[in-house]
């Protein structure tokens, strides 16, 4: 059916509709509507079919893109679900939430071509959700159970993953987190009209159907020992993220109001999820009627500023130190926020803050920034311009600077748990095997904060580093 292909040459590329940056700015719903059945077809047939697939090579988890385009043009979803879910446990998130534009779609042929960039994400959104909506999505069914087990610290997409992938193997599969609810930054990190919750809540269930069992509010190293579950299981994965935040060293930043990235998004997503949030309700971290400084230039700085809006903030300003081709968040991203109402100060950075006499912040005293020669990375390296501060007002400032590894040995009373000098956890990448044997680890805890997709990716690694561990150990154990 070559001939549903090829079109790139006479359809130009489309998204799905957006929503109204008026009407999207008073809740938190997603702001892409779905595809229509028609529609998805016309622009998966764009595709070209390259003989060497930049978008499946800059794929995390080298999804077979091409053949899931294909399938899409013609019509034959179902196929088009199976070849995606092949190498992608949550693509339904991922269709969502990827930064497709750095990733397969900044790689597409057609792209670099001029012609405009197939649009891969919106595409595989429409594949997973319409397999949703038909019953083509079910629960694991192992072909036989096998006896050992493996416990997973951790309910984030690595440990997700990781855990549907052993779990399929027939291993019987035990996730530990220490929130209240699955799926750790998914549920808590991203805001909802980036990711409906209901979107994570679906997958959860069909894990849970499929025999995954969830121990939650429990905490590895306060309520159980990291020994004591190697004791329980005959595998053990680290997968807990990493969720200390970067600060700040500059004068003023003990000052009330001024809070980290996750604490802030914390406490609107369970906002939005129906919890009682008493920094909500005291308005302490809400941003009604505040004027908002961000500091930063991630994704995550844009969910920031972009929560705040809909808070009902009355100015929401993104004070990032580099210009707007250096930012190493999603340009789409940034795009939405200033549809939406965000005002970026480029090439600026916090010199300290104000506040006023009961200790709140009353402003942002910052400093213009000229960008200099490239540092190693090729970067260029920023330099204060004397003389340039300047104040924002600011009622609210959230620093999303990062985030980076907690004391692993230390919080799970590990200390045979060896570290890298950026405190991630020590691996073979061969197998993602620890120092401490039957111990493995995966997603952020070994990569540093990274993307979902890579996590996914780490978390089906590791699941197959265990099966091989467990294998050998059966046949040793049967040996003697």
């Amino acid at each position: 059916m070559a001939e549903k292909l090829l079109k790139f040459v006479s359809v130009s590329r489309a998204m799905p509709d957006k929503r109204p940056a008026a009407e999207r700015r008073a809740d938190f719903g997603e702001i892409y509507a779905g595809f229509a059945a028609r529609f998805a077809q016309v622009q998966a047939s764009r595709c070209s079919q390259c003989g060497v697939p930049f978008c499946q090579v800059h794929c995390p988890l080298n999804n077979n893109i091409p053949d899931w385009l294909k399938l899409t043009a013609e019509g034959r979803l179902e196929e088009a679900y199976e070849i995606s879910a092949a190498t992608n446990t949550f693509p339904e998130i991922c269709g969502r939430i990827c930064p497709q534009d750095r990733l397969c779609e900044g790689n597409c042929v057609i792209e670099q071509s001029g012609h405009g960039t197939v649009t891969i994400g919106a595409i595989e959104k429409h594949v997973t959700d319409t397999a949703f909506e038909m019953g083509w999505v079910q629960p694991v069914k192992p072909i036989r159970e096998l006896g050992q087990s493996i416990g997973i610290i951790g309910a984030g997409p690595a440990g997700l993953s990781a855990g549907e992938a052993l779990r399929r193997k027939g291993y019987q599969v035990t996730i530990y987190d220490r929130h209240d609810r699955v799926g750790g930054l998914l549920i808590y990190g991203i805001p909802n009209f980036k990711l409906d919750k209901q979107v994570v809540v679906r997958r959860e269930k069909l894990l849970r159907e499929g025999g995954i069992k969830f121990e939650l509010n429990i905490e590895i190293g306060r309520d159980i020992s990291l020994d004591d579950l190697r004791q329980r299981h005959d595998a053990v994965l680290i997968a807990t993220g990493v969720y200390k935040a970067r600060d700040l060293a500059a004068p003023g930043s003990g000052a009330k109001g001024i809070v980290p990235a996750l604490q802030y998004l914390t406490a609107a997503n369970r906002d939005g999820l129906g919890d009682n949030v008493a920094e909500i309700a005291s308005g302490e971290l809400s941003a009604r009627d505040k004027n908002v400084v961000v500091i930063g230039g991630g994704d995550t700085a844009m969910d920031c500023v972009r929560t705040a809006i809909r808070q009902g903030a009355r100015s929401v300003k993104c004070l990032y130190r580099r210009d707007r081709a250096n930012m190493p968040g999603s340009q789409r991203e940034v795009a939405n926020a200033e549809e939406e109402g965000v005002e970026f100060i480029w090439q600026s950075a916090p010199a300290a803050f104000l506040d006023d006499e009961a200790g709140k912040v009353k402003a942002v005293r910052a400093e213009r920034i000229h960008l200099g020669m490239p540092d190693g990375t090729g970067r260029q390296t920023p330099r204060v311009i004397e003389g340039s501060a300047f104040d924002l007002p600011a009622d609210l400032v959230v620093k999303a600077l990062g985030f980076e590894p907690e004391d692993l040995p230390q919080r799970l009373k590990a200390p045979a748990l060896s570290i890298t000098k950026a405190n991630t956890v020590r691996v073979n990448w061969r197998n993602l095997t620890t120092t401490i044997p039957g111990v493995f680890a995966a997603g952020d805890i070994v990569r540093g904060a990274s993307l979902v997709v890579w996590a996914i990716r780490d978390g089906r690694d590791a699941a197959a580093g265990i099966d091989t561990y467990l294998q050998e150990s059966s046949r040793k154990a049967a040996a003697e």
